[in-house]
């Protein structure tokens, strides 16, 4: 039976700390740190202008409703209808841009995680992996025509 254990195999670098309100992530750059012990998994993912990071959320849990971008001009949904740090399962999921490789270290840009933040996997994006008939919900639109819907 295989060990389903989680791994880390690096580490966000950026300087921004969970103290800080108001990051517009979409224009951070960040640096994540790989394991050496890791480095051959990294062969050919600089091919790539997008890469999946899944890291270690630092946020606590939290109530299993709340308003998205913690705005109440927004309707209150489900934690698992948002981008909320706070979700029962400490797990981040984000689409950044690779900037570049060197060795061990990948620069991103739109990463939403604090300096230090454990990362857990890497993932190509591929554009033929989208569906054809994406939905979303209308308070989505409004958080996009401010810029806030990272």
């Amino acid at each position: 039976m295989p060990d389903h254990s989680l791994v880390t195999i690096g580490w966000v670098r950026n300087g921004i700390t969970g103290g800080s309100r108001g990051v517009d992530w979409k224009g951070v750059v960040s640096r994540i740190e790989i394991d050496p012990a890791f480095l051959a998994g990294l062969e050919g993912i600089e091919e790539f202008s997008h890469i999946y990071i899944l890291f270690l959320l630092q946020g606590e849990e939290a109530a299993l409703l709340c308003h998205p971008r913690s705005r109440a001009d927004l309707p209150e949904v489900g934690v698992f209808a948002s981008r909320s740090p706070h979700h029962p399962s400490p797990l981040g999921l984000t689409l950044v841009e690779l900037l570049s490789r060197r060795g061990n270290e990948l620069e991103v840009r739109g990463l939403d995680a604090w300096d230090g933040t454990a990362v857990l996997d890497l993932k190509p994006f591929m554009m033929r992996a989208l569906p054809e008939n994406l939905r979303y919900p209308a308070w989505l639109d409004q958080l996009e025509r401010k810029g806030d819907a990272g």
